[in-house]
């Protein structure tokens, strides 16, 4: 490989990225391709179809390797776990074809931006560029770093000074026209699947639906030299400067430059709560402009398909942004391209089902070399030989077998979407069949989203007041705290409502105070038209002020933990900063002495009762012009604050939480709290809703960064419970004791700060950890993500509850997220419930398991469909016959096709059981279900087949029609026979009509119908199946039929059918084997294979153990009495760079893969990165 990178034949598209892809050149040679197109004529294309598949033996087979400079074709490999490929041609761009005259000097750039990719991708003089296109995004070969680099964005190396001072002006008509050739148009186009593409029509006809109305938007923006210009959105290019003169949906992704605006951004996130974007700030440092803003720059940026629904003109008179992205780059786009090329899944039921089919195909070739021995025997006609061979070939692999896997997601998703539970994924549906670990956020999932105001503490002299209670019904009193309260807020008002994040929409109606219309605001003091004005109401407590004026915003950030902004009182000259968040945040913002000492006690006092804890914090800021303000750094405006208090909330439990908590715990799946709240808070809470049930002992792991001498460390304590005089619990560390006491549970806490410590310094104990950990608190949106990461690498199926706001990527990652969202279009996640409790998340469990069960039922129903006709067909080619068309008819349709798409529409068991279904095609009970009842229905044919011929009445037809005819007289008194019976009476090898026939059809068709109801398991996964009453019907009524056409003896029927009578004893008997048949496999099913006990006991007396890595992990950390460790401090090997190693868990020579773990994970980019 590192050859193939060396001579350029290899390259790496998209690198660090969630779409990484190595790429590799070649080059077409005629000669090769020829003799391609020749094999596949000549094979009636089998070898193109076999191409089609595998598109890497096409290029290997007509294409020679080549550097990626030279190369006509592109070879794409997917660097995950499928290394999928996939083939490309290379095209030209030739920018000769432009109305203007472009130079031709190689130092000349094309466009203004130096970092642009552009300017290194043009051959000069030709003027052409090499591209490819790659699901839906353009990349152009960069000849200078010897890659192909995507168009269609502004380049992540452009600085905050570069984006205001290259692109504030806007771009040239040239420049415009050489952006628009390269990067294509600003389109999200979903082509219209053809009729013959029936499965994923309807699908192409919603997305086409969804994202027409992007293309047609008329926009305004600047052209440099030139003023201002309206055009369609989609000859939007980046670096544009767009204009925002009010409500708008945007077309692109662009950076807001000057002004602010507010964002509905509820089509990416579900999050219907308006979020207020503020303009990149003007610095003059060369760092690239999201690493100068960190994990807030999404405050800057505007995302395709949102809506603007407010603007706030800057004192320049005008809202502008640069466009970002374009096209499939945007957000939007990317989020249509997750649906049209959706990310495999590494479910096993799906590999197994594949070769589980390879199995049934290989007894089909067995059988198709059975059919050419015997009628080669025969010296039957080659044609007629191989006629019968390929339909014997073809018998053993249902043509819906694949199918099967999808019919009982079909139906799942339907009666999700009357709990109000939507699917953009039914794959996943199957999945959640598996789940056993499901993550909570705290705040709107498990606890209310609105909370309730308790009181404040304020400080005054470095000491804690008394507090203030909002029981009493009085709003805060006057004074710096209540300022804080009334204008550290990013509420908005928006038609005479106001609107925004409920915490700070219930901090506000605290105070008393009302907000005016920005546009009707009093102008006095200096101040914008565009800033908000926060006035006393009615019921506010006496004020000094008039009114105070939110000149800045510094919006909140869950990675920051905090927000602040810029005030002015009335009548006061000077300006006010006011900053509230986390409370450990906000303290190392305040200069220490106004800290006060006690305020680590005072903050545990109230977050070990479940209160949600916030707290504010207060500077003056002299400035000596207004307009400075827009100039001033958030660390220079965030700093030397002096501490004002605490804000107390009161966070309830939904009503909901306590009972589902419980109900997934007695099915014994995992529950896991992730949340931003404080880790004493989401502790009490875990305790609160049983999460953590009582008698649990909670240890606290709190891991520490290297220091100068210091290697990095993590300290184990042990939470316990006293019981004050008052009667509440309180929390408080342990420090008498060195390990948790015997026969208690106990459950790991720590913070996202201590989780990163240990996924980058003690990366070989967090699984450890993870085996035990419940609480996860002061986590960020990329740390959610790489936890549930994480446990599915312990083989963990992971499914994520969270509200869709700061989940959205621990929500994609896992196996099953579920968002909490009032809207249904809401696609962060692939299931979205409008019902905003977590009642959603067994109830998935439960469809999930009843399809995942329903899937297997059908899939052995339709594999034991073709290998019962595979051994009644083979018994039958033994003479040279065969079953008739109608025979074959009734059959698949009547029976097997109806009973197939009805097998599945069982709904679940309301009660989850304590166990799993199956999650794999390959599992000893499958198997020998299949193979048991293969032997059953294998005996009761062969024997029926055998004791027919040795009956008095019977003679081979099709050899001796003239001895049939005599004894068919004597059949039966009520059967009337004639010599027009058998037609012609010339009856032919591979005829029909038989005893053989006659017999083995009825004791074949029994056989699938016993099938279908031995298959159509209830309890504990789904309803018995009396309730599936269609099901039932059909089933009975093709018993019944069945039974009719056995005893009935209409002449014309039995012709009809080519059936031959014979007596009614016989026809008994035949019913009788079936029956027997059908009980011994009936208690073989239910009795041994589906005997969970049996299996356990087992599993138990042989050794079997699960390989799960979790289950590994719990049976060695059962054996070791030292673990988990207590009130003592491990510190990382050789310094930053060590690891921990404990010899109890892991051998020697498993260090170096730890280490090859974290070298690995360290250049990991998480969601907000990615985003």
């Amino acid at each position: 490989m590192e050859k193939s990178k060396k001579d350029g034949h290899q390259a790496v598209l998209n690198e660090g990225e969630e779409n990484e892809l190595e790429v590799f050149g070649y080059h077409t040679q005629n000669l090769r391709r020829a003799l391609c197109l020749v094999t596949a004529i000549l094979t009636l294309g089998a070898v193109q179809l076999m191409f089609y598949w595998r598109p890497e033996w096409w290029v290997w087979t007509s294409c020679i390797p080549c550097p990626l400079q030279e190369a006509d074709t592109i070879l794409l490999r997917t660097t995950d776990e499928f290394r999928r490929y996939m083939r490309k041609k290379v095209f030209c761009l030739h920018l000769s074809t432009l109305k203007f005259p472009i130079s031709k000097n190689p130092e000349e750039p094309l466009v203004a931006d130096h970092h642009s990719v552009i300017n290194q991708a043009v051959m000069k003089p030709e003027l052409k560029l090499r591209c490819i296109q790659v699901q839906k995004i353009r990349y152009v070969w960069d000849f200078l770093k010897k890659r192909f680099q995507k168009v269609g964005l502004l380049e992540d190396s452009n600085s905050c000074f570069d984006i205001h001072h290259t692109f504030g002006l806007g771009l040239t008509n040239e420049e415009q026209e050489v952006r628009r050739l390269v990067c294509g148009p600003n389109s999200i186009e979903v082509e219209i699947q053809p009729i013959w593409k029936l499965l994923v029509k309807q699908q192409s006809v919603k997305l086409h639906k969804l994202v027409e109305e992007h293309n047609k938007v008329q926009v305004t923006i600047t052209v440099r030299d030139k003023g201002l210009q309206e055009l369609e959105s989609r000859l939007l290019v980046p670096g544009d400067i767009l204009i925002l003169p009010g409500k708008i949906s945007l077309p692109c992704d662009a950076i807001l430059i000057d002004g602010s605006c507010v964002v509905n951004e509820g089509m990416l996130t579900g999050e219907s709560i308006p979020v207020t974007k503020t303009p990149l700030p003007q610095t003059e440092n060369t760092m690239p402009w999201k690493s100068h803003s960190l994990e807030d720059y999404r405050k800057h940026v505007l995302f395709c398909g949102t809506e603007v629904i407010q603007v706030k003109p800057s004192a320049q008179g005008l809202v502008r942004a640069v466009v970002l992205q374009t096209g499939y780059n945007t957000a939007k786009g990317d989020l249509v391209r997750s649906i049209l090329y959706p990310r495999p899944l590494n479910f096993k039921l799906y590999n197994d089902a594949f070769k589980f089919m390879v199995f049934l195909a290989c007894v089909g070739v067995v059988g198709f070399f059975y059919a050419l021995g015997v009628y080669m025997y025969h010296e039957v006609p080659p044609r007629e030989t191989a006629t019968m061979a390929l339909i014997l070939l073809s018998a053993t692999v249902p043509p819906v077998l694949p199918a099967a896997l999808t019919i009982g997601n079909v139906y799942a998703q339907k009666r999700l979407k009357k709990e109000k539970i939507f699917c953009i994924s039914p794959q996943r549906i199957n999945m959640c069949g598996q789940i056993n670990l499901v993550c909570f956020d705290k705040t709107g999932t498990l606890t209310e989203d609105g909370l309730d105001l308790w009181g404040t503490v304020p400080t005054a002299g470095n000491c804690f007041q008394a507090v203030h209670s909002f029981a009493s019904g009085e709003a805060v009193p006057w004074g710096p705290l209540c300022a804080a309260m009334t204008s550290c807020h990013s509420l908005i008002l928006l038609d005479g409502t106001i609107q925004g994040d409920p915490l700070d929409l219930k901090m506000f109606e605290g105070t008393g105070w009302n907000m005016e219309d920005s546009q009707v605001a009093s102008c006095k003091f200096g101040m914008a038209d565009s800033s908000t004005v926060i006035k006393p109401g009615p019921k506010a407590s006496q004020s000094p002020v008039d009114s105070i004026t939110i000149l800045r915003q510094f919006p909140f950030s869950s990675g920051l933990q905090r927000m602040s902004v810029i005030a002015q009182l009335a009548g006061d000259l000077h300006l006010h900063v006011y900053m509230k968040g986390a409370p450990e945040m906000v303290a190392r913002f305040c200069r220490s002495e106004t800290v006060p000492k006690n305020f680590s006690q005072e903050l545990r006092n109230y977050t070990v009762q479940g209160f949600r804890v916030i707290a504010l914090a207060h500077k003056t800021l002299k400035m000596e012009r207004l307009s400075d303000m827009d100039h001033l750094a958030r660390e220079k405006v965030e700093s030397e604050l002096a501490f004002l208090g605490l804000l107390i909330m009161e966070n309830r439990l939904k009503k909901e939480t306590r009972p589902v908590l419980k109900e997934l715990s007695e099915a014994r799946i995992r529950t896991v709290m992730v949340t931003g709240d404080n880790l004493q808070t989401a502790i009490t809470v875990a305790k609160n809703s049983e999460m953590i049930p009582v008698g649990s002992q909670v240890v606290i792991v709190e891991a520490n960064e290297p220091g100068d001498l210091v290697p990095a460390s993590v300290t184990w304590q042990l939470v316990g419970t006293q019981e004050p005089g008052s009667g509440k619990k309180d929390t408080y560390i342990d420090i008498g004791n060195s390990s948790v006491p015997a026969g208690k549970g106990y459950h790991f806490a720590m913070s996202g700060k201590s989780y990163q410590v240990l996924f980058h310094h003690f990366y070989s104990m967090l699984p450890q950890i993870l085996v035990n950990g419940t609480i996860f608190a002061r986590m960020s949106p990329g740390q959610k993500s790489s936890l549930v990461e994480e446990f599915q690498k312990l083989n963990y199926y992971v499914g994520m509850c969270g509200d869709g706001a700061n989940d959205c990527g621990a929500l994609k990652m896992a196996h099953a997220g579920i968002s909490l969202s009032e809207q249904e279009a809401s696609v962060a996640s692939p299931f979205t419930s409008k019902t905003a409790n977590i009642e959603c998340v067994p109830h998935l469990i439960r469809e999930g398991r009843a399809a995942l069960v329903s899937s297997f039922g059908v899939f052995k129903y339709l594999t034991m469909y073709g290998i019962i006709q595979f051994i009644g067909t083979s018994l039958l080619y033994w003479q040279l016959q065969l079953f008739g068309n109608y025979q074959y008819l009734l059959q698949d349709v009547a029976i097997t096709l109806m009973v197939s798409l009805t097998m599945s529409i069982n709904h679940a068991y309301p009660k989850l059981a304590p166990y799993r279904p199956a999650g794999q095609l390959l599992s000893p009970q499958l198997l020998l279900s299949v193979f048991m009842n293969s032997c059953f229905t294998c005996i009761v044919q062969v024997c029926t087949f055998l004791t027919v011929k040795q009956q008095p009445w019977y003679c081979e037809v099709y050899k001796y029609s003239e001895c049939f005819l005599v004894n068919q007289s004597n059949l039966s008194a009520n059967v009337s026979l004639d010599r027009n019976w058998t037609g012609n009476a010339t009856l032919v090898p591979a005829s029909v009509l038989s005893f053989e026939g006659t017999t083995l059809w009825p004791i074949v068709t029994f056989n699938c119908i016993s099938a279908a109801f031995i298959f159509s398991k209830g309890k504990p996964f789904r309803k018995p199946i009396y309730a599936n009453y269609l099901f039932s019907l059909l089933l009975a009524s093709a018993a019944g039929l069945t039974i009719f056409i056995l005893f009935c003896d209409f002449q014309d029927l039995y012709r009809k059918m080519e059936f031959i009578p014979t007596p009614t004893s016989w026809r008994v008997s035949i019913l009788i084997a079936a029956f027997v048949q059908f009980c011994v496999a009936f208690f073989v099913e239910d009795a041994v294979l589906q005997n969970r006990e049996l299996w356990l006991f087992i599993k138990k007396e042989f050794g079997f153990y699960s390989k799960s890595q979790y289950r590994i992990l719990q049976r060695k950390l059962a054996e070791d009495s030292t673990w988990p460790p207590v009130n003592r401090t491990d510190y990382a090997v050789n310094g930053k760079n060590g690891f921990y190693v404990n010899r109890a868990y892991e051998s020697p020579e498993e260090v170096p893969k730890g280490k090859l773990k974290l070298e690995e994970q360290a250049s990991e980019q998480h969601f907000w990165t990615r985003l």
